[in-house]
């Protein structure tokens, strides 16, 4: 009977003592810990986030150098535990305060003090660390664990709570050396039972508090509240208020902290987006931040003197500008001189590297970022390939400001999902798409996100260059493109790379298809980069035919339309492909090109398949000439096919003008390539019916004519020079 009251008795005692682990705990009861030797860019998200919901929290160690041996690649991390040891001293006596470490480089808060503390209290123990799915760092202990039915069994020491006696109590046995393993310490205390019944610990098996990322990626899930994010553990069905990238998931918690708690949501959008900006408004162009920017040619490029001309028009100083160009591509070499010669004066230090000196692209991108960490007074490098298309001109000012360690302007090739940034890794290391990239990159959500890889065009500050990165190595890796080599550093040094999606900023170029054994490539670029194309080539008034109350068409003739359709590069372009083809026909009524052999109305001309320019023209006829089609001839839907389109050539002494005729199309486009009282005298066109000339054609505007029945029309002599038109026969 004695033994049974004194086990009774005990009984009593445990509930007793549950139960007031259970009281209700405000959080002016509740201090974090953390440890931190330097204001990482992880170690600015973890304060920010701990700013949010209000925490208490002193950092141990910052400032100090780190002896705690390389964590994230082996065992280490003791010098944590000596730091701890000595702050808990002066806190071992409080019987009411609850005290909690985490780690701070990658841990990120998801709620606040009063939902820890509750959580913490209804667990009904006096210490609690968090657990996960793997025995580290020594696998022979994994048998030794308690068994547990439901969560993770083993012990993470990234992150532990309890009450400041016992917590002071467990470190303060720590004897190792600052290189000796944390995870190991606390481990063995658990598993001895005396210590692990005396401190009353558990873990928190089902991620109540703690969510361990690492093996438990494929449990976790973003979940979007009013105003708020939290994560989800679905395997539990848990909203763990402390979210640990432990091992290699730092990734993972670079994605979540993007969202979590309120960096992004659909309510308010970006919730941290105007945070630690740096405004250059009233800043003296003199005092500008001084950005070295660094030009890489490193494939032939479409639309390269756009792509240099675009330095020209950057709203930033060039007085702060220093210029560094390396051309790796020969065919590139006159379009740096054409820029060289005209823009020399706005660039006067400029370093060029050409394709004569054979200097490797990883050698290059050294070179150029070396110059700005050399240099103590380079604030900025802003590096640029060749497909970049940069028509923000706002772009340099606008990435300084965001004010970033590394940060890269969203670009996508139009109407694609290719764009210069990933938003997730393969395990492997390579491209792995973001649940949220497709909507990043389609504009619909918008903000400044944390990624692990970009490329092509980003800004980083000159000071991160010389001080986490001073020694490193950016691009040089055997078997590795430059790109690659260059994320994977900066991911290594604990440096965040952002991509923003904030503004418009431009877009990709296109370069895989591109000829450069055609006199004019660009002018095939109308179905790999459309927009470039319609920049340089369509008439800069083309739209304004669409433009309700304007009067850009005109109407010279019954049903004659006239339209401005091509840009004078175009025309000169088209002009000088035929005239560098030569092949023209001799005007006489024997035709081989043709099916049947015989031209009953002959020109001196060269078709478009004969230059290979078929498909772009049909493709300008359907996305340029149909659209006009359909609003200058209400009720007729234009197919927009064409069998013969061609280039013709008047001159007095070869073929000087048309006889009267009717086309052989539903409708007629004729453009005029060159311009009158110029390059030419006479010409024009006669529509007979209606005695109506046009005499005075407009280079780069185009006729909009019937062809059959009603339009009978002849070409009026051109008596000096030569005139070149585009014709083509529509809808045949």
């Amino acid at each position: 009977m004695a033994s049974c009251r004194l086990l009774c008795l005990a009984a009593a005692c445990l509930l007793s003592s549950a139960g007031a682990e259970q009281r209700k705990l405000s959080p002016e009861q509740l201090l974090v810990l953390t440890a931190a030797t330097e204001e990482t860019d992880g170690f600015r998200r973890f304060m920010r986030t701990a700013s949010q919901f209000n925490y208490t929290v002193k950092v141990l160690g910052l400032g100090e150098e780190w002896r705690g041996g390389d964590v994230a690649r082996t065992v280490g991390g003791g010098q944590k535990v000596r730091w701890l040891k000595k702050e808990l001293l002066k806190h071992q006596e409080d019987q009411e305060l609850v005290v909690m470490f985490v780690d701070s480089y990658d841990v990120i808060f998801a709620s606040g003090p009063e939902e820890l503390l509750s959580k913490f209290s209804a667990l009904g123990h006096r210490v609690v660390f968090s657990a996960e799915g793997f025995c580290w760092p020594d696998q022979r202990l994994a048998s030794r664990y308690p068994q547990v039915h439901s969560g993770k069994r083993y012990l993470n020491s990234g992150g532990f709570i309890g009450f400041a006696p016992d917590i002071s109590a467990i470190v303060q046995q720590w004897k190792s050396k600052d290189s000796d393993d944390d995870q190991l310490f606390y481990t063995r205390i658990y598993l001895d039972q005396n210590q692990r019944t005396k401190f009353n610990m558990t873990l928190d098996h089902r991620s109540r508090i703690f969510q361990n990322l690492n093996g438990a990626i494929d449990e976790v899930v973003l979940k979007f509240e009013r105003s708020k994010v939290r994560v989800r553990n679905v395997a539990y069905d848990t909203l763990p208020v402390v979210i640990h990238g432990n091992g290699p998931t730092k990734l993972q918690l670079n994605y979540l902290g993007n969202y979590v708690p309120t960096a992004w949501t659909y309510e308010h959008g970006c919730g941290v987006c105007d945070d630690d900006l740096l405004p250059l408004t009233d800043v003296p162009d003199e005092n500008v931040p001084l950005v070295h920017v660094a030009v890489f040619i490193e494939h032939p490029t479409p639309f390269m003197e756009e792509f240099l001309e675009r330095l020209t028009t950057l709203n930033y100083p060039k007085t702060r500008i220093r210029l560094f160009i390396h051309n790796n591509v020969v065919y590139h070499e006159r379009h740096i001189q054409r820029f060289w010669e005209r823009h020399r004066a706005l660039f006067p230090d400029t370093v060029m590297v050409g394709p004569e000196e054979d200097l490797q692209e990883d050698k290059a991108r050294t070179m150029a970022i070396e110059a700005c960490k050399k240099n103590p007074e380079c604030d900025y490098y802003f590096s640029i390939d060749s497909e970049v298309a940069l028509t923000n001109p706002d772009t340099l000012r606008i990435l300084i400001e965001e004010n970033k360690p590394v940060i890269a302007p969203m670009l996508s090739r139009h109407g694609k999902l290719w764009s210069n940034f990933w938003g997730a890794l393969s395990p492997e290391g390579f491209y792995s798409r973001s649940e949220d990239y497709i909507e990043i990159v389609q504009g619909k959500r918008i903000g400044v996100w944390n990624v692990p890889y970009i490329t092509q065009v980003y800004l980083i500050q000159g000071s991160v260059l010389r001080s986490k990165l001073a020694q490193v190595g950016l691009f040089v890796d055997e078997g590795m493109d430059p790109d690659m080599v260059f994320c994977r550093s900066f991911r290594d040094q604990g440096v965040f790379m952002f991509v923003s999606n904030r503004d418009e900023f431009g877009r990709l170029v296109a370069s895989s298809n591109f000829n450069t054994s055609r006199l004019h490539p660009d002018m095939w670029q109308i179905f790999d980069n459309p927009l470039d194309w319609r920049e340089k080539y369509i008439h800069e008034n083309y739209s304004k035919i669409f433009e309700e109350g304007t009067s850009v068409v005109e109407q010279p003739c019954p049903d004659v339309y006239w339209f401005p359709a091509f840009s004078e590069k175009m025309c000169d372009q088209m002009v000088e492909t035929m005239e560098d083809y030569g092949q023209w026909s001799g005007g006489s009524h024997k035709d081989e090109r043709l099916a049947g052999g015989y031209e009953n109305v002959p020109t001196v001309d060269i078709h478009m398949n004969q230059v290979g320019f078929e498909k772009e023209w049909l493709k300008f006829l359907k996305d340029y000439i149909a659209p006009v089609t359909e609003k200058l001839y209400p009720g007729y839907y234009p197919k927009a096919h064409s069998i013969m389109n061609f280039v013709v050539r008047y001159r007095p002494d070869e073929q000087p003008y048309l006889r009267p005729h009717h086309d052989s199309s539903t409708f007629t486009i004729n453009i005029a390539l060159n311009s009158k009282g110029i390059d030419y005298q006479g010409g024009g066109c006669r529509f007979l019916r209606y005695d109506c000339k046009v005499e005075s054609p407009r280079k780069g505007w185009s006729f909009m004519h019937p062809g059959r029945l009603t339009h009978y029309h002849e070409g009026l002599p051109t008596t000096k020079g030569t005139r070149y038109i585009m014709v083509s026969f529509v809808d045949p």
